[in-house]
């Protein structure tokens, strides 16, 4: 058989401040799975570029293909017929977007809006667009022109081969 213990008379007393009740716990809980989200969505740019350090962008220009090679060889992922002039285009499964702020002249930057890592979604009249928290880029340079992003869009080397789009 089991041993038996005896119980004492004394009842037993709880250490100062350790004693934690269930209202307290599921405060912290709660307080944890708010805080923690607010926190992220306040944080800073950690992968943002330095605006110091960005370089000039030289505008792509159309190129004949080189000897030996053709237009179709340089894998394009677009035809320049996809820019509009004034205007730009995204291509979120080479992770770009194109812009063309004068006739023939293309340039090629990252989706990646420097402020929190969201994509950019659209080229509108005011610029490249990021939805996560209405930063606005402009077409020619990438710069910030309005919203919480302080760097430019990262420049992206493009190469026009006729009517051809496609990576430097």
């Amino acid at each position: 058989m089991s041993e038996r213990t005896q119980a004492t008379d004394q009842p037993t007393q709880p250490v100062a401040g350790t004693r934690l009740s269930r209202r307290h716990a599921l405060t912290g809980v709660a307080g944890v799975g708010i805080g923690v989200p607010l926190l992220a969505a306040c944080g800073g740019e950690e992968n943002a570029v330095d605006p110091q350090a960005a370089t000039t962008q030289t505008p792509a220009t159309p190129q004949a293909p080189a000897e030996g090679e053709t237009a179709e060889a340089a894998s394009s992922f677009a035809s320049t017929a996809d820019v509009p002039v004034g205007g730009g285009a995204v291509f979120p499964d080479e992770g770009l977007v194109v812009t063309q702020p004068s006739d023939g002249e293309f340039l090629g930057f990252s989706i990646t809006c420097p402020h929190q890592g969201c994509p950019v979604d659209r080229v509108t009249e005011e610029g490249i667009v990021c939805p996560c928290h209405g930063s606005v880029f402009d077409l020619a340079s990438g710069a910030p022109t309005a919203g919480p992003a302080q760097s430019p869009l990262g420049a992206v080397q493009l190469r026009i081969q006729g009517t051809d789009i496609s990576r430097a």
